[in-house]
């Protein structure tokens, strides 16, 4: 199990890229693997380490911020990230940028190992430009951890208050020695009961440190026990189809969900009259468990709607007006702590605000969200997403470039109502997903994307001026193409009329001629 999901991991932190000039998908590059006793070369020193821990939401966010020597006597431009081997497959939203300078895009990253015998996998990062000896950079290193908080007591009484164990090291993850480090904990409350060590308090902001002069590759586990009274909402599968109808002008949208709470279970049986009156109009207790889930909408979303394994569920509610557009979700029952719940969702838009066509060639520029879903203030983590772009059949070489790590990509064709080959269909597999990729867009173009803040030189590209990550895909879409479902529509009731008119001219009487 540790092997396969090393590999996973692997697999999907490394940079993702696509081209497909004849549907048939190509497979994933490889990276270097290196043996179980290497070592990072000691080329570099951090002269300042800031370590940022957030427990707000219910996945960790990490941010380190380090200023970085070059100690060596050339240029280096290749920086190691550590990690052990039984948290690297749980990281997500791996990114690297120059802090001075945060407009300029990430670092290209990636995974150099995973020897499951090696306790400890590196990320390799690449500077722009090699660091000159003696000259400094300040990073800034960000990602997030699924599945690492537990709750403590594991059974909470219905109306019985949740609390959560983050275990972490003082000492920030390094594979170089460190002049000064401090880490920093950000709880969501003050109510804190237990914690190891003796951190300088603040509110509820705990700080470990200042340390000095810490080795490479040093650590000192601490933990903490904090109340967090609201679910765990975990997805162990998003399924989104995004749908392209030309024709109709609409844009139709699906989302199918596995939901699961990974927060504290029921310590006796769920009452529905104790459920009642805590959660009342004008008074509802907090609690741990997942009673409503809120999906914001593009402005001018219509036709929502909710249903799931048994059918249609009444309890939702659809707000959309000039400003905003808001889908409300009440699963059937509240969805406690190890509890499951597997639904769908799906809504039209209006076309022409998400497409448009070049003014050269037969290509098509298509923008929508890489994922929309639930926004909570506790957060939603995904363990795994399948997006799939249907696209007008006959929509050909399509290609995609992207900073969004991928485990898998696929161009296929996809048989729908009076189809004829099928529909061109871009499928993209994504690991350890966060909400926080709700902000982040798929740009489907017949043009090359310039990921750079400059003025394109090429009359078909296009600027993208974001500081996320971008997916980008570029398709063409013949003239011809667009006529082969109207084409089929006449051919076929052309024959059946013709068939009506050969069947209605035969003499099939029985009497004598």
């Amino acid at each position: 199990m540790r092997l396969l999901s090393l590999l996973a991991t692997c697999l999907y932190l490394l940079p993702s890229s696509y081209a497909d000039d004849s549907n048939l998908t190509e497979p994933l590059s490889s990276h270097q693997i290196l043996p179980e006793s290497f070592k990072p070369p000691q080329v570099f020193k951090h002269v300042n380490l800031v370590r940022n821990i957030n427990l707000e939401k219910s996945y960790v966010r990490e941010t380190i911020n380090v200023v970085v020597e070059n100690t060596d006597l050339g240029p280096q431009d290749v920086y190691y990230f550590p990690f052990n081997a039984d948290t690297i497959g749980h990281i997500g939203g791996f990114e690297v940028r120059d802090k001075k300078e945060p407009s300029k895009l990430s670092f290209p990253a990636e995974v150099v190992e995973y020897d499951p015998y090696s306790p400890t996998q590196f990320f390799r990062i690449t500077f722009p430009s090699p660091l000159q000896p003696a000259s400094q950079v300040t990073l800034s290193i960000s990602y997030h951890i699924l599945s690492s908080l537990a709750p403590l007591p594991a059974l909470v009484e219905q109306n019985e208050k949740q609390y959560l164990k983050s275990t972490f090291s003082t000492y920030s993850p390094s594979c170089y020695p460190t002049s000064k480090q401090k880490t920093k904990v950000k709880f969501p409350t003050v109510d804190i009961p237990d914690y190891t060590f003796s951190p300088e308090r603040q509110g509820s902001t705990f700080t470990y440190g200042p340390y000095e002069n810490t080795p490479a590759g040093v650590e000192q586990e601490a933990s903490a026990r904090y109340e967090f009274t609201k679910p765990l909402i975990y997805a162990t599968l998003l399924e989104r189809d995004v749908e392209i109808s030309q024709w109709g002008g609409n844009l139709a949208t699906e989302e199918r969900y596995w939901l699961t709470n990974k927060g504290a279970n029921l310590k006796s049986q769920f009452s529905r009259v104790t459920w009642a009156a805590s959660n009342q109009q004008y008074y509802s207790a907090p609690t741990s468990a997942i009673k409503s889930l809120n999906v914001p909408l593009k402005i001018g979303s219509l036709d929502p709607y909710f249903t799931d394994d048994i059918g249609n569920v009444s309890t939702s509610r659809f707000r959309s007006n000039a400003k905003e557009a808001n889908l409300e979700l009440k699963p059937r029952y509240p969805v406690f702590g190890g509890w499951k719940y597997s639904f769908r969702i799906g809504w039209n838009g209006n076309l022409k605000n998400v497409l448009r066509k070049l003014k050269t060639g037969e290509g098509y520029v298509l923008k929508v969200p890489f994922l929309e879903g639930p926004k909570m203030g506790e957060g939603v983590s995904y363990e795994r997403v399948d997006v799939r772009v249907i696209l007008p059949e006959g929509a050909t070489n399509v290609k995609f470039e992207t900073a969004v790590p991928l485990v898998a990509s696929e161009v296929s064709l996809h048989k729908t109502f009076m189809d004829t080959l099928g529909r061109t269909t871009l499928k993209l597999t994504a690991m350890n997903v966060v909400d926080g990729s709700r902000e982040q867009d798929l740009i489907v173009s017949p043009a090359k994307i310039f990921y750079l803040l400059e003025i394109p030189s090429s009359p078909n590209s296009i600027l993208v001026v974001l500081l996320i990550a971008l997916l980008q895909v570029t398709y063409d879409y013949p003239f011809s193409a667009a006529f082969r479902k109207p084409i089929t529509i006449f051919i076929g009731v052309l024959s059946i009329f013709l068939t009506a008119w050969v069947v209605g001219s035969l003499d099939v009487s029985i009497g004598r001629k």
